[in-house]
């Protein structure tokens, strides 16, 4: 365990910001995994409404750098690809 007084304070801001960061992930997670929920349900509708929270939640999350731009991209480009073959078809 770190004993200097700032190492003591990186160790606590540390702290902070992984269980943030977690939170957020989560949250992108969970915004995917109801895109794809509605898919198999075949929901066209709710496909589409829960695709753009999940394009929002996404980039926000990219944008705090929790993950990286190009893993946002292809989330979200996977996850149109899914709705728009189910919208088409």
């Amino acid at each position: 365990m770190a004993t200097h007084k700032s190492a003591l304070k990186r160790a606590r801001q540390s702290k902070i910001r992984r269980l943030r960061n977690i939170a957020y992930k989560t949250q992108a997670k969970r915004a995917v995994k109801e895109v794809r929920t509605a898919v198999s349900n075949n929901s066209a509708d709710e496909a589409r409404e829960s695709l753009v929270r999940a394009v929002s939640v996404i980039q926000k999350t990219a944008a705090k750098g929790i993950i990286h731009k190009k893993k946002a991209s292809r989330k979200i480009s996977r996850l149109a690809r899914q709705v728009n073959k189910l919208t088409s078809s």
